[in-house]
């Protein structure tokens, strides 16, 4: 077999296990934060899979990810509940398309990734409220305390940097 084809055969493999891993993340995490009593939703892995995704693999498949992992998790475990989980595809896909319009504009990709992460937020909230005052949503307005969202926003923003930056060759 040439290197070409070894290439293309591990890279498809990688994205496989990828893939089945954030699956397997996603699918988890309401059973092991029952199990637990630890809140793993704190740490937005449904995101977190979309922003590896953007650095791995791509925009096609982010936006697959995007919008099948909450349907994922509704349709397998119920959470999260119907309306949110349409809010929460909005709002991934936003952050990618956010993210691309920026990056466009603005080479940092930490100020890139930060920025897309937050306006896609705001913009979830925005939703949130309506969704809510419509009672199509019950429950908190904010479920995740805004500390948590700041701080993970600035580790994900970090985490794109550094590795955009090291498989650019420290270019951004």
């Amino acid at each position: 077999m040439d290197n070409t084809k070894t290439l293309q055969l591990n890279t498809f493999w990688s994205e496989v296990l990828f893939y089945t891993a954030g699956l397997v993340l996603v699918y988890l995490t309401p059973v092991l934060s029952h199990l637990f009593a630890i809140p793993l939703y704190y740490l937005e892995p449904m995101r977190i899979m979309v922003i590896l995704s953007l650095v791995y693999t791509g925009r096609f498949n982010s936006y697959v990810l995007a919008l099948t992992l909450p349907a994922f998790s509704y349709l397998v475990s119920g959470h999260p509940a119907f309306y949110k989980a349409g809010l929460m595809t909005g709002e991934l896909i936003l952050n990618i398309l956010i993210f691309d319009m920026l990056h466009s504009r603005i080479k940092n990709y930490f100020i890139v990734a930060s920025a897309s992460i937050l306006l896609s937020k705001l913009i979830y909230y925005l939703f949130k409220y309506v969704f809510i005052s419509y009672s199509l949503l019950s429950g908190r307005f904010i479920s995740t305390p805004i500390v948590i969202q700041l701080i993970l926003i600035m580790l994900l923003g970090l985490t794109v940097f550094y590795l955009l930056n090291k498989k650019q060759g420290g270019k951004c």
